[in-house]
């Protein structure tokens, strides 16, 4: 395994982590009542998304474990 592989996993995995953190925020936003705009989708679908995001992000969580990759290192 390359170190051009462990870093593009690395990056990968923390931009998925941010988007989810962003998504969530929206929804807990949007079920306070205090986000700014109207969703074009409804709620349940990026609902969804976020659950699809968090599965695989547990995904690559086992993959780093197996794959001896350390999600903190570059940081």
């Amino acid at each position: 395994m390359t170190d051009g592989y462990k870093t593009r996993f690395i990056r990968e995995y923390r931009e998925l982590d941010e988007r989810i953190g962003k998504l969530a925020a929206m929804i807990r936003r949007h079920k306070a009542g205090t986000l700014d705009f109207t969703p074009d989708n409804p709620i349940e679908l990026l609902e969804r998304q976020l659950h699809v995001m968090i599965d695989y992000r547990q995904i690559l969580e086992v993959r780093a474990e197996n794959e001896r990759i350390d999600l903190t290192a570059h940081r």
